[in-house]
């Protein structure tokens, strides 16, 4: 294949294996607040920035701070809950390493905020790979908007045909699709089928899987 100028990551479910650990911190922060969902009541509703998946959960709250004071108490359970298992889906810094030895650039375009960010990138220790960083706090659109990922080509004055997303997500998957954007899948989160049907141009288990597919 043609490498491209840069590759693009998602972080949830694709840097690392995390989307348990999320859904789990989403239950017990919605149960504290006399929200009883379970799992796939709360999955249908698991899309968008933290801000609108706040103002779905709590449609009676107004104030913009509130609503945002309530997000920060959501991400801080869920780092509290994952700090102690994180780790690097497999070959994860091996392949940034070999971006790195190409000349291509690193991206992170993720719908965490800024707080979940930093604890990813500086519990793995790969803040150093990425060129630029795009967090949900930046835009107003989630994905499956488009939004996230042309505003990350946008930092690193970049095209669509420049660029390959890797993804693990329906929503990432039809967001860089509908920027024009190749999409990779990594089968964290799905089936290989499932990510296939959903339009990416193959599929991986992982990073040291995606590396020799790309680079040998």
């Amino acid at each position: 294949m043609k490498l491209p100028k840069a590759i693009i990551f998602d972080m949830d479910g694709t840097l690392v294996d995390n989307i348990p650990y999320h859904r789990d911190a989403w239950l017990e922060f919605l149960q504290k607040h006399g929200i009883h969902l379970n799992a796939s009541q709360f999955h249908a509703q698991n899309h968008g920035t933290i801000d609108e998946m706040m103002q779905r959960f709590f449609p009676q709250i107004q104030d913009p701070y509130q609503l945002y004071e309530l997000g920060q108490e959501k991400e801080r359970t869920y780092r509290g809950i994952y700090r102690p298992h994180i780790q690097e889906v497999n070959g994860l810094t091996a392949f940034l390493q070999a971006i790195k030895a190409k000349g291509l650039q690193s991206l992170l375009a993720t719908m965490g905020d800024q707080p979940n960010i930093d604890f990813t990138l500086d519990s793995l220790e790969i803040r150093s790979y990425f060129s630029f960083t795009t967090g949900g706090h930046e835009v107003s659109k989630g994905k499956p908007d488009p939004e996230i990922f042309l505003l990350s080509m946008q930092k690193a004055g970049l095209r669509p045909e420049e660029c390959l997303v890797i993804e693990d997500s329906q929503g990432g998957i039809l967001a860089a699709k509908r920027a024009g954007i190749q999409v990779v899948g990594i089968s964290t989160s799905e089936s290989k089928e499932t990510l296939l049907s959903l339009g990416c141009e193959w599929v991986v288990a992982d990073f040291e899987e995606l590396k020799r597919l790309m680079f040998l």
